[in-house]
């Protein structure tokens, strides 16, 4: 696994598999937020069987997709939610993990300054330049 920390409260991946669900539970993460739409995974890692594997390793789990090129305010909020609101740490991910890194990035403008946003970001990894003035 590829675990990537924005926060202490917050970390993204690239897509884990079923069986990184108890890895996950005995690094000390207490959720999982998939931000990977099962129409791009077979159906091993569909979000059921994700939701499956994560329950039985104790852990929560939310299936939150996003579809690349249509990030809703809704879906941001819901997220943001999420993380204010959930037993973390949290690990979300999708297929690379710049769709969570992003999701996040735009659920803490106005929290944190976009100059910040975007230093954990990079810190993890993840260029999200390309959202700077979403983030002002």
């Amino acid at each position: 696994m590829d675990i990537r920390s924005l926060t202490p409260q917050l970390s993204v991946a690239p897509q884990i598999l079923p069986e990184d669900m108890a890895r996950l539970a005995s690094a000390g993460f207490r959720t999982v937020v998939c931000n990977r739409p099962d129409a791009e995974n077979p159906a091993q890692l569909q979000s059921s069987r994700m939701a499956d594997a994560a329950a039985s390793a104790g852990l929560a789990f939310h299936y939150l997709p996003v579809e690349p090129g249509h990030l809703s305010p809704d879906l941001i909020a819901r997220f943001t939610q999420i993380l204010d609101e959930d037993e973390g740490p949290i690990l979300a991910y999708c297929r690379s993990g710049t769709r969570s890194a992003t999701t996040w990035a735009l659920g803490q403008s106005g929290r944190l300054a976009a100059a910040e946003i975007l230093h954990k970001a990079a810190g993890a990894g993840y260029d999200l330049s390309g959202i700077a003035r979403a983030l002002d």
